[in-house]
């Protein structure tokens, strides 16, 4: 890990500074509007043009983007606690913030030369992505040919550009990940194909991309072993400890959170229904079993927020002293994200059963959300199988596996 000086003032970055008690507030002020918007969400299946531009303007997609270029450069705490806050009424706007909100982050990990074409005009372009490695790539002078479909693209339609994932071969290698890149795309050079058809997170707008043999310039590109070893091009330029953070650490856990946040509007719809809710000799408000499962819902979602908000205050901890992140600290940290939205899953799960036949019809909220949290499951980050399984492995004395953490 290179050497650098820490910040000045890391306390303007914090969760506790003025701006992030100014996004923070923004966030909740828009759960009303966000609240009345989310049918129309789902019928749509696209977050609505109106709440894309109120998280312009609530400077929701600054939070991570570079300062060089409009952005905030705020610690992830923050950027993930406004997040969860616009979960708690609606899942699908909460998602698309996050994922495309990250890629303002991810750029700068680029070559700056990357950010110049994507905000040289226009520092509120958007980026979405799908990174799976699906894309072909052919090496030519001065960057490579591209071409593939990919799929699940979250908030595409919102967006001028787009991250893709492929593997580079080589003569000894036609597939091996540690030759994984992401790729950035304009427009222009690709086709969205609009086949979003889902039970839950309808309203993401996760649609197909279609490239077919494009020019990407190797600027363009961004190593995934560069943002493991968190030393990356943008670093030249972009010097603050929040871009030596790892590329999968940042990014996982803005899959992960809108399962929380979603979580904990799933607890308040169960209390709603409990008010109300007399299916036999005892109310379910007087139910000990109910009240014992909206404590234990509670109590999980402070122990999932503590351990992210630890894990994230111990990371920006060390790049603030420029000292490299331990790497079976990372290895947990992987896992503890993963395992998020499988806890927030059978934790709706409960309260959809404690909640009665009432709460599996077509409009409850709770259904809704667990349906949403579900489909949260499909995306590779939220699949802890395979962390949990090097987690183990490396507690057993065996080499890490892993170089996307």
């Amino acid at each position: 890990m290179t050497a650098q000086q820490p910040l000045l003032d890391a306390s303007k970055y914090s969760m506790g500074s003025p701006r992030a008690r100014q996004l923070l507030q923004a966030a909740r002020d828009l759960q009303p509007v966000l609240r009345e918007r989310a049918a129309r969400c789902l019928a749509e299946r696209n977050v609505p043009e109106e709440t894309i531009r109120d998280f312009h303007e609530a400077g929701f997609f600054k939070m991570l983007q570079a300062e060089q270029y409009g952005g905030y450069a705020m610690d992830p705490q923050v950027f993930y606690e406004v997040d969860m806050i616009i979960a708690q009424v609606c899942m699908s706007s909460a998602w698309v913030l996050a994922v495309v909100a990250v890629h303002n982050w991810q750029l700068a990990l680029f070559d700056d030369r990357a950010a110049q074409d994507v905000w040289g005009d226009d520092c509120s372009v958007l980026i979405s992505s799908s990174y799976a490695p699906v894309g072909k790539v052919t090496p030519v002078q001065g960057g490579f040919r591209l071409s593939g479909r990919w799929s699940f693209s979250s908030g595409s339609k919102h967006c001028q550009w787009v991250f893709v994932g492929a593997v580079v071969p080589t003569a000894e290698a036609p597939f091996d990940m540690a030759n994984y890149r992401t790729f950035l795309v304009p427009i222009s050079d690709y086709e969205i194909v609009d086949n979003w058809d889902v039970v839950g997170l309808q309203g993401t707008g996760s649609h197909d991309i279609v490239i077919n043999d494009v020019m990407v310039p190797e600027h363009r590109t961004h190593k995934v072993i560069d943002g493991f070893q968190c030393d990356n091009p943008g670093n030249a330029v972009n010097t603050a400890p929040l871009y030596r953070l790892p590329f999968m650490q940042v990014f996982v856990r803005a899959v992960c959170t809108a399962s929380l946040g979603a979580l904990e509007g799933a607890l308040q719809d169960f209390i709603e229904v409990a008010k109300t809710r007399v299916a036999g000799p005892v109310p379910m408000r007087n139910d000990p079993m109910a009240k014992i499962l909206a404590a234990d819902v509670s109590a999980e979602i402070a122990r999932m927020k503590l351990v992210m908000h630890r894990n994230f205050d111990q990371m920006m901890d060390c790049t603030r002293d420029a000292r490299a992140i331990p790497l079976d600290d990372r290895i947990r940290y992987r896992y503890d994200s993963a395992v998020v939205a499988d806890t927030c899953l059978a934790l709706t799960g409960k309260m959809l059963k404690a909640a009665g036949s009432g709460a599996i019809r077509l409009g409850s909220p709770l259904l809704a959300r667990h349906l949403d949290i579900l489909a949260s499951q499909a995306h590779v980050a939220n699949h802890s199988t395979p962390f949990a399984v090097n987690m183990g492995a490396v507690l057993f004395g065996q080499e890490n596996s892993d170089y996307g953490l």
